[in-house]
């Protein structure tokens, strides 16, 4: 099978690949198995050596892996640059940590000695989206590979080029053969890698449909999953928030790579006092946004990433208005170019509410209180994050045990930090990413006993 990478803002051919045979994949998986046995006895100290080198890398050939991003999916250079900058850090950050992590853990029990050994599983196979195509990789990849396990990474098809890149830079930073590498396969393949004895878990980042998918073949084979699905993460603002700072958050958290994020606030729930006054200042912010060729450093908003994701979203925009919302803004498709746009009066029933909406969609919703914005912001079936715009902190932290989201973000956008887990509820996926979370996923808990 063939794969083209092509730029959504030009149309033009980044890149063509050809997939794997079966003899070839065979063959990386036969690698994988071998490059784990010596892998899992280089000691920590070693691994995280690597992990670091490996962030530098990253900063050493930024304006490479930066390009490269935007020529594939369209991301304004800038941001690519800010991505290939997180992920230096996320290695960065591995390498302090990895020693404490992983770190024995006595447990007092009637034995004279009892503790917890976290040991490397094997291959973990990584099924990864093209929204943010080299951090999606790296956070998983940090991890698990400093804990002694070994990668593979299916990468998406129009992000075949960063794919490669991704593989250039654990080999320029020193690790083995075979530790980390990029197949290029199509979707068929997926199970044939899942029901392999080589692979001991998948770790996916996608929607919820190719979630489902995965998991049940995994579970078919009794492979661990972590699933990092789709969101509609709500943004609600009190009537005594800070309208000016909190305009400027849900402006980033909106629109940034074009509202193309699984985190990225996509319901504006807003107390009908302030509605107006945050609609108002919302509408004005986003006209200063500037649409152009994403290699300009002055453009802040990109194409989507394919038209069908155009298509997608011009869909639910006008399911809305024939439902009764009322566009504001925007509004208008040009190929895979959609412009910044803002809706009010969307309710519950309408797509721009129930579905996630991946790109640049505001979707302005009136509560009638705080305890309504609350009930309307778990009319979800999603949960991976909440905003909450307020001074009152006090009270708005006795409202964290009301939102069943994986997180809960008061006066700040919903973002991973390697220093906090990451992860959703409900049909946004399980299991955790980043922080010590993110390590104890892809290891051996064991349990040793000494009498």
């Amino acid at each position: 099978m063939k794969f083209k990478s092509v730029n959504p803002y030009n149309n033009q051919v980044v890149g063509e690949y050809s997939s794997l045979s079966e003899e070839a994949l065979k063959t990386k998986l036969e690698i994988s198995q071998k490059a784990f046995t010596t892998w899992k006895k280089v000691s920590l100290a070693e691994r995280c050596q690597l992990i670091q080198k490996a962030g530098q890398v990253l900063r050493d050939n930024i304006e490479e892996y930066a390009k490269m991003i935007t020529l594939e999916m369209g991301k304004p250079i800038k941001e690519s640059r800010a991505e290939i900058s997180k992920c230096a850090v996320v290695c960065d950050y591995y390498a302090a940590n990895a020693a404490a992590f992983l770190a024995d853990e006595i447990i007092a029990s009637d034995a004279s000695n009892s503790f917890v050994r976290h040991n490397p599983i094997g291959t973990v196979f990584a099924i990864m989206p093209w929204n943010f195509p080299f951090w999606q990789v790296f956070r998983y990849a940090a991890p698990t590979l400093t804990a002694g396990n070994v990668g593979l990474l299916k990468h998406a098809a129009n992000v075949l080029g960063c794919g490669q890149l991704i593989e250039d830079v654990f080999t320029k930073a020193g690790y083995p053969a075979g530790v980390f590498q990029t197949l290029i396969i199509a979707h068929e393949a997926v199970e044939t890698i899942i029901a392999h004895e080589t692979v001991k878990a998948v770790t996916l980042t996608g929607s919820e449909k190719a979630g489902a998918s995965v998991a049940a073949i995994a579970g078919k084979h009794l492979k661990k999953t972590v699933l990092e699905l789709g969101g509609s993460n709500a943004f609600i603002v009190w009537e005594d928030a800070d309208i000016d700072k909190s305009v400027q958050v849900a402006l980033t958290a909106r629109m940034l790579n074009t509202g193309q994020s699984c985190i990225a606030a996509k319901r504006f729930i807003l107390v009908e006092s302030i509605h107006d006054e945050f609609v108002e200042k919302f509408t004005e912010a986003v006209k200063t946004l500037k649409t152009g060729d994403t290699m300009d450093e002055e453009t802040t908003v990109g194409p989507l990433a394919r038209k069908d994701l155009a298509d997608q979203l011009d869909k639910q925009v006008q399911n809305a208005i024939q439902h009764g919302a009322k566009l504001v803004l925007g509004g208008k498709q040009n190929n895979c170019h959609y412009e910044p746009t803002i809706l009010v009066g969307v309710k519950p029933g309408m797509d721009a509410f129930d579905q996630e909406t991946f790109g640049p969609l505001a979707a302005m919703i009136k509560a009638k209180d705080i305890t309504h914005a609350f009930e309307l912001s778990e009319k979800s079936q999603y949960g991976l994050g909440v905003t909450v715009c307020t001074e009152n902190i006090e009270k708005a932290l006795e409202y964290a045990n009301e939102v069943s989201d994986g997180a809960y973000f008061i006066n700040e956008l919903v973002k991973s930090d390697p220093r906090l887990p990451f992860g959703g509820t409900k049909k946004s996926g399980y299991g955790r990413e980043l922080s010590k979370d993110g390590m104890m996923e892809f290891v051996n808990r064991k349990t040793i006993y000494v009498k």
